[in-house]
């Protein structure tokens, strides 16, 4: 943006391998060269439609918004990508559910109208900062927007885990995993194991047990300033953590895993012909 807040550069990302996605970057990338605003489409898109490809780099550092085409794992890796980068996030569906993509496909030219004309407002929304640690050293970051999961492989015996908050004993589980979820996350994963639905403007971590052995134990929101951590206590070989469901990593026996609220924060434009509640009773069906 110029120092009056006008957009001058948008970044398109699209979901791979979709051509609806491809053609629909195509549309928008001439609408907003049309109207003076440089257009740049992901490397992805621009195969299928024939634009010039722009590198992630550029998408990142160079975009005043960011347009996602695709569904919620569009999304998920769009916001690893952005993650620091403080970008507002258009987010369409093109996709089965859409709870992070909510603009519908036909509501996308009305919302970007809405947007250029200074009439959408931001949700600002926390990610997570996950770490293991092995052996007392870091051996891996990252940042996550909807949530950390530690499970057991699809053979393997129920598995051990031993829960902190601020370095005090919270608890033992024997479980199939846990799940550790931003707002956000609420109703992915988390959501299908019992957890609570949280408003995505909220600040707060969601635990969710898979499975549990023991039935009190139970789903726990905790506030936005502890550091909550999983030491891995099985022997099993087949225990894995996965990242926004997108990114795995094997764990081993006496590895901890570390999650706080990040210092990274998503930004997601609000479409004025849509609202959070209006996409709670439509995705999920209530008083279908």
């Amino acid at each position: 943006m110029d120092g009056t807040g006008k957009i001058k550069t948008v970044g398109i990302i699209c979901k791979h391998n979709k051509p609806e996605a491809a053609q629909a970057a195509k549309g928008l990338a001439d609408w907003l060269r049309a109207r003076g605003i440089a257009a740049l489409v992901d490397a992805g898109a621009a195969l299928i439609s024939g634009v010039e490809p722009s590198t992630d780099d550029a998408i990142r550092n160079d975009s005043d918004v960011v347009v996602v085409l695709g569904g919620d794992g569009t999304m998920l890796a769009a916001a690893r990508l952005l993650a620091g980068s403080d970008k507002p996030v258009v987010g369409v569906n093109l996709g089965t559910l859409g709870f992070l993509t909510s603009v519908r496909l036909e509501q996308l030219y009305p919302t970007m109208d809405a947007l250029l004309a200074g009439k959408c407002t931001l949700q600002e929304r926390v990610m997570l900062k996950a770490s293991v640690k092995r052996g007392g050293q870091v051996v891996s970051e990252q940042h996550v927007l909807n949530d950390i999961v530690i499970n057991k492989g699809a053979l393997a015996r129920i598995i051990d885990l031993e829960a902190f908050i601020d370095g005090k004993f919270l608890t033992a589980f024997k479980a199939d995993g846990l799940i550790i979820a931003t707002p956000t996350g609420s109703t992915g994963y988390s959501l299908s194991a019992g957890g609570p639905i949280v408003h995505p403007s909220l600040s707060c971590i969601g635990i969710t047990p898979i499975c549990p052995h023991t039935l009190t134990n139970r789903p726990l929101i905790l506030p936005e300033t502890v550091v909550f951590e999983v030491r891995i206590n099985s022997d099993s070989e087949d225990v894995h953590l996965t990242l926004d469901g997108q990114v795995g990593s094997p764990l081993c026996s006496q590895d901890t895993v570390e999650a706080r609220i990040s210092q990274y924060r998503m930004f997601f434009v609000q479409s004025p012909h849509e609202d959070y509640y209006h996409m709670l009773r439509t995705k999920l069906k209530w008083g279908g």
